[in-house]
């Protein structure tokens, strides 16, 4: 295994470059998300293994998974692992890794599930994107969309919120009208999540093909994003909150629909 002392050698740059936005891929940072990426065959280019941690089990576990898949590992000093981890205290191992080519086909239509899909517009923080679509896998939605100027879902802070649901569940970035075009391709109803004078989230019918359009922290959806959605709706809630939490938001309204689909099953049985 190759070791790694400099922070000024080529591939800690190209980490990096990742973990910065300016060059495709995926950082995985720490052992649960590169043992959840290795179970998801995501396709990974490089590792970087801290020293002092190499003989930790369950970092020579993952080490031998990775080469087993003819993945390049190196062995890195603690300010090498510094300079590439994204985490305050420094992670005992790091990966570069591709990410999966997404279309809207994948998101809207898996070929076995009716479409549930989660259309997260400006959601601008990572963890709260990342937590979005955590809870859309829990939930069993289809997909989830960064739509307008969200939070990238791939990187490192989001990829930490969604505790590997990222690497699992469909996740597409686009515009939102282009987000809401594709819903209506695939026959979906859209719903547009409104702080008040909504229709309650409990008076709608979600056992159809559905996509919900769930608005940023503070002024949640402009008026120009709901007026693309057929039905707008708020989630009751006592007078003196202002708002929810966008991923608490996006949680009530994928648990209401799967609520709603398991009675529609358990009915026509």
């Amino acid at each position: 295994m190759k070791r790694i002392t400099s922070r000024q050698n080529p591939l800690v740059a190209a980490f990096r470059a990742v973990a910065r936005g300016r060059a495709p891929g995926l950082l995985l940072d720490g052992p649960h998300l590169l043992a959840e990426a290795l179970a998801a065959l995501v396709p990974i280019r490089q590792a970087f293994v801290a020293a002092d941690a190499m003989d930790r089990a369950d970092i020579k576990a993952i080490v031998a998974q990775l080469i087993d898949r003819g993945v390049d590992v190196a062995s890195v000093t603690p300010p090498v692992m510094a300079a590439v981890s994204s985490v305050r205290s420094s992670s005992a191992i790091v990966a570069v890794a591709d990410r999966r080519d997404t279309s809207p086909d994948d998101v809207y239509d898996d070929g076995t599930r009716i479409p549930l899909v989660v259309i997260a517009c400006d959601v601008q923080d990572p963890g709260n994107l990342g937590a979005i679509v955590r809870v859309a896998e829990a939930a069993g939605a289809t997909g989830v969309v960064a739509a307008g100027h969200s939070a990238d879902p791939f990187g490192p802070k989001a990829l930490r919120g969604s505790m590997g649901s990222s690497l699992r569940l469909p996740v597409l970035v686009g515009g939102t009208a282009e987000a809401v075009s594709a819903a209506r391709r695939h026959g979906c109803r859209v719903y547009a999540a409104v702080p008040r004078d909504g229709r309650s989230l409990f008076d709608l019918d979600l056992t159809g093909p559905t996509a919900s359009l769930i608005g940023g922290e503070g002024p949640g959806l402009a008026p120009e994003l709901t007026s693309l959605a057929d039905q707008r709706f708020s989630i009751p809630m006592e007078s003196r909150v202002e708002s929810l939490n966008a991923a608490i938001a996006a949680a009530l309204v994928l648990y209401e629909a799967r609520r709603q689909r398991q009675h529609d099953r358990l009915r026509s049985r």
